[in-house]
Parts: C-alpha cells; sequence; structure tokens
C-alpha cells in the first residue's frame, strides 16, 4: 500500500506495547505534528552540509521533500524514511573544489554533475539488488556486518555533538536534553511520543529568555567558526529573507575526474542504506528484505533528481529512524507531510530561516538522544541474532571500524582524497570483515549467528 493509510484504534492513543505501522496512521492533526517533527529531525544536517560543501541550502531542503516522497512512492509505502543532505560526499566534493578551482558557480556545476553520476551508480547498484536477491546482501552484510554500520552511523555522529553544537551552549545543551528525557518517559500519550519536537521546542524559547535575562554568550560560534560574543537566538536572516521565493537552480556539468573522486562515497550509501533499512524492520518487526535493493534504487534516483538542479547528495536519515524509534510511530503518512513540509520550507526562505536559527546548543541536547538511540539499535541487531564476539573475526573489524568512525579518523588517500569518519569505518568493517573470514577459511557467520 502506497497511500490510503488505516486509522490506528481511535486515532488518538497507543497501549504501551504498541506501535503505528507503515500503512497505518492517527488523526490527520497528530501525524501533521510528527511530520512536522521529522522536518525538524533532519533540517539541522540537511541544511549544514550544503553549506559545507558549498551548495545551495534551499534547494537542498526542498529537494530532500521531493527525493522522500520519490523514495516512498519507489519502496511502495514498506520502508518509512527520510531522505535528507548525505555526509559522505563531503570529503570527496572539497577534493573536488580543490581540483577545479574552488567555491565557483562553475565548480558548483562539476559538484553536483559528479554527485549525478555517483547516483546513477548507487541506483544501477539498487537494481542488481532488487533482481539478484537479497541473498547477495546477506552474504555482504550479515547481522555482525549490519549492526555495526548501523552502530558507527549513529555513534559516527558523535563529533557534530561533540565539536560542533554542544560547545555553542553547553548549559542549554544540558537543559534541553534533560527536558527530552523527561518529556518522552513521563507522558505516555501524544505528548510524549513528540517529545524530541517539544524539547526542541522549549529549548528554542530558553535560548531566547537566556539572552533577554543574561544577555550575549562568549562561546563557539558555528557561524564564524570560532569563540566570540553574540546572541543565542539570531532572528536577523529571519527579518531580512522573504516569505516567498524560488531557490538558485543550476545544471550539473559532468566531468570524469570528478566523478572519481565521489564513487567511492557509493560503497558507504549502500552499506547505509542497508543499515537504516535494517534498523526500520528491526523496529516494525516486519520483513524489509524485498525492498532492500528497491531502498537503494530509489535513494539514487533520489540523488540523481536532487542533483540535477543543484541539490546536494541524499541518504536515508538516522535522525529520522531516531524519532520513529522515540515516538513508536512508523506511519509514512508522516513522511509524506514531512516531504511536502520541506517542499514549502524551500519556496518560502523565512520559514527555512527560523528553523535554521535554532541554536546549536539545543541541537545539541536533541542530537545526542538521537545519535545515542541509532547506535543501540545495532547493538540490538546483535543481541537478537545472538552474533558472537568472542570470534576475532567479529569483533576485530567491528571494533576497529567503530573507533574510525567515532574518532572521526581521516586517512589519506591521495593529496586530494581523503577517506574520514563514517565512509572509512563502513569500509574497514564490511571489508575487513570479508578478509578475516576468507582468510580463517570460515563460511558466512550469518547462519550460525541467527541459530546460535
Amino acid at each position: 500500500m502506497v497511500m490510503g493509510w488505516t486509522k490506528h484504534g481511535d486515532g488518538k492513543h497507543l497501549a504501551p506495547d504498541e506501535v503505528v505501522r507503515p500503512d497505518e496512521r492517527l488523526t490527520w492533526p497528530r501525524m501533521i505534528g510528527f511530520g512536522a517533527q521529522h522536518v525538524v529531525a533532519m533540517f539541522g544536517a540537511t541544511f549544514v552540509f550544503p553549506l559545507v560543501m558549498g551548495l545551495n541550502a534551499n534547494v537542498a531542503i526542498m529537494m530532500s521533500g521531493v527525493a522522500t516522497i520519490l523514495f516512498l512512492l519507489i519502496v511502495k509505502g514498506k520502508v518509512p524514511s527520510y531522505l535528507g543532505t548525505s555526509a559522505s560526499f563531503v570529503g570527496g566534493v572539497i577534493a573536488i573544489r580543490a581540483l577545479f578551482g574552488g567555491d565557483t558557480p562553475a565548480v558548483d556545476a562539476i559538484v553536483t554533475g559528479a554527485i549525478l553520476i555517483a547516483g546513477l551508480v548507487l541506483a544501477l547498484a539498487g537494481l542488481a539488488v532488487h533482481f539478484m536477491g537479497v541473498q547477495i546482501i546477506h552474504k555482504i552484510f550479515p547481522p555482525v556486518v549490519t549492526g555495526a554500520v548501523v552502530m558507527l552511523i549513529g555513534f559516527g555522529l558523535a563529533f557534530v555533538v561533540a565539536d560542533v553544537y554542544w560547545p555553542q551552549d553547553q548549559w542549554l545543551a544540558l537543559v534541553t536534553m534533560v527536558i527530552t528525557f523527561l518529556v518522552i518517559v513521563v507522558f505516555r500519550g501524544f505528548i510524549g511520543r513528540i517529545g524530541i519536537l517539544i524539547g526542541l521546542v522549549l529549548g528554542f524559547v530558553l535560548s531566547w529568555g537566556a539572552d533577554r535575562v543574561f544577555g550575549a554568550i562568549t562561546a563557539f560560534n558555528a557561524g564564524t567558526g570560532k569563540v566570540d560574543t553574540h546572541f543565542r537566538v539570531d532572528f536577523s536572516t529571519v527579518e531580512k529573507a522573504p516569505w516567498i521565493g524560488l531557490p538558485d537552480f543550476h545544471a550539473p556539468d559532468l566531468r570524469l575526474g570528478a566523478v572519481l573522486l565521489v564513487l567511492p562515497a557509493v560503497i558507504a550509501l549502500i552499506a547505509e542504506n542497508i543499515g537504516h533499512v535494517k534498523a526500520v524492520g528491526e523496529m516494525t518487526k516486519t520483513d524489509v528484505d524485498p525492498y532492500v535493493g528497491r531502498a537503494v534504487m530509489a535513494d539514487g534516483i533520489g540523488t540523481m533528481v536532487t542533483s540535477a538542479v543543484g541539490g546536494s547528495p541524499t541518504t536515508t536519515y538516522a535522525e529520522n529512524i531516531g524519532v520513529m524509534a522515540a515516538t513508536r510511530v512508523y506511519s509514512t503518512a508522516a513522511y509524506y507531510i514531512a516531504g511536502v513540509i520541506a517542499i514549502l520550507f524551500g519556496l518560502c526562505p523565512k520559514f527555512g530561516a527560523l528553523v535554521a536559527a535554532t541554536p546549536g546548543g539545543v541541537l545539541g541536547g536533541v542530537t545526542v538522544i538521537l545519535y545515542g538511540m541509532i547506535g543501540l539499535l545495532g547493538a540490538k541487531i546483535w543481541v537478537e541474532n545472538r552474533v558472537d564476539f568472542a570470534d576475532p573475526v567479529n569483533m576485530v573489524p567491528v571494533g576497529a571500524g567503530i573507533i574510525l568512525a567515532i574518532g572521526p579518523v581521516k586517512h589519506m588517500i591521495t593529496e586530494e582524497f581523503t577517506l574520514e569518519g563514517i565512509a572509512l569505518g563502513t569500509i574497514v568493517v564490511v571489508g575487513g570483515y570479508h578478509l578475516l573470514r576468507v582468510i580463517a577459511r570460515r563460511p558466512s557467520s550469518t547462519i550460525r549467528e541467527r541459530t546460535g
């Protein structure tokens, strides 16, 4: 079922052990709230990573909504997920800019051209998985590897909290985290299920109040990249931004040299997609194997569509999976709503500026919860499949890969290209596991892990 959701119960209440499945929904006002929460969850990274890559953030926001709706249609509504900006391309894009001449419109086109071809390769990989069968994925990504990828995706984002968000206002980050804890745990109904959004809104309000009471703060400023004195909440960009306007689109420019620099990111994206899909399957207690190929292909198509107009590469988002884990609402209706809201944000620079004005300290208090929950979903996959970590073939590459991701460790391949963090950790986990398995002369541990 793609659309036409069945109302869950009375549409208002969930028993302690109940979940809202992908083909179900609550009342539409509640679903709009969940959709808005997904937008908030994805917004920070989807807005920041394009800025890091020198691409237009408003285009990225709007096209993430388009890519998400395409994704849901391609997977037939079976895999609830949001497609936001991928961080895996950052290293390759920086290398392209260094090689072709920096931050200019011409190089922007070369960057998006390279991303478009990478999206095509990703789509073809998904198509191969779809027709060759998901068993090829089980061989390449058995539970020990899948759990590790999910874990390093979550824990590998810890540096964003530690280096970017938390230092901007450590006390507001701590207060926001505690408020979110309490809302999620104390309130059992609808309020508890939108605890992430409530925590963020209350943190925003408290930050504004702190500016009025205590004045400006001297701390790390993500905008300037250094410690300075500034207000926690800055509405200047909101005041200047127009209500309605199209973002700046541009066409891609295809260059082989640029394409080669971003292709390694496809490996990480395949593993990341599979890890996310598996995590969703674990949470929803459904067999998502028949849709793994579709999900990878849909991500590739989403990347192609977004980059064709100057947007950023896409990937399924850990932040939104964390929201589902916290709310137990897996309805794809929330994601369609989130996609529409993101498109409207892209067409309304003022609203985009308002959300972007969310203080970094508040984002730190929220994302520390979301990233941690994703990491622990990886552990859940290990536990439920009884992965044997007494076996060094399992323990060694997984431990190394997670540390490389958490670092994040940077490994220079050439002067222009560096693998780091999640991408490097993923390659070490996947490649290291299979290399050690061959050296140890043993069959795939998939069956052993599942049967114990």
